[in-house]
């Protein structure tokens, strides 16, 4: 049974952004953001809560704007947090991005051939097939490259630095990492001269 000072305790709960485990069952209670965001309410005693909520609302209106924060879904704060989106199959033609996507690759393993020609590294390995070239550095670790058409975008998996995707600059003529402004090619010669301890020239 609901006591008549409830609404005053789910004012203050509402302003306090809590869940109302004394108002509530403890199923329905573990989590605000079920309690505001959920489409369904199995509960009568659910629904009365918000029901009261509603009226308080309607009674103190300037608290509408702090449970706003609440209500708001997760995935609406996370793409604020993150880079604009851009759309760069407008900005280069499928056409454009294999000719300079496969001649990145091809240069790359070329001048990884070479190199590892000249350090003579046990477990050092080039392999590329199906628009995927894999550097192997033996217990150092393994460079994967791979073409992804759809995005635009060559894909780097590193042992150092992780996974990356990279657009092409067409004002700069490189293959640039948006979040961190990397370039690939400077990227990998910093990173494989670090692990094999011998100067490497990509581009």
């Amino acid at each position: 049974m609901v006591s008549s000072s409830s609404p005053k305790l789910l004012f203050r709960r509402l302003l306090a952004g809590r869940s109302l485990p004394s108002m509530v069952p403890r199923s329905l209670s573990s989590t605000s953001s079920f309690f505001f965001s959920s489409p369904v309410l199995p509960s009568a005693t659910a629904f009365y809560c918000i029901r009261r909520a509603d009226l308080l609302l309607c009674e103190f209106p300037s608290v509408s704007s702090r449970l706003a924060f609440f209500c708001s879904h997760p995935s609406q704060i996370d793409e604020e947090a993150g880079p604009a989106a851009i759309d760069y199959q407008m900005l280069v033609s499928e056409d454009e991005f294999h000719r300079v996507a496969d001649s990145t690759l091809y240069n790359l393993q070329e001048k990884f051939e070479e190199y590892g020609d000249s350090i003579q590294s046990d477990g050092f390995d080039i392999d590329f097939g199906n628009q995927v070239l894999t550097l192997k550095l033996g217990n150092l670790g393994t460079y994967v490259i791979n073409k992804q058409t759809p995005n635009r975008q060559i894909w780097l998996s590193s042992p150092v630095s992780g996974p990356s995707r990279f657009d092409w600059d067409q004002t700069h003529k490189a293959w640039v990492y948006r979040r961190t402004k990397a370039n690939l090619l400077s990227l990998l010669e910093d990173e494989v001269e670090s692990l094999c301890g011998k100067p490497i020239t990509l581009s």
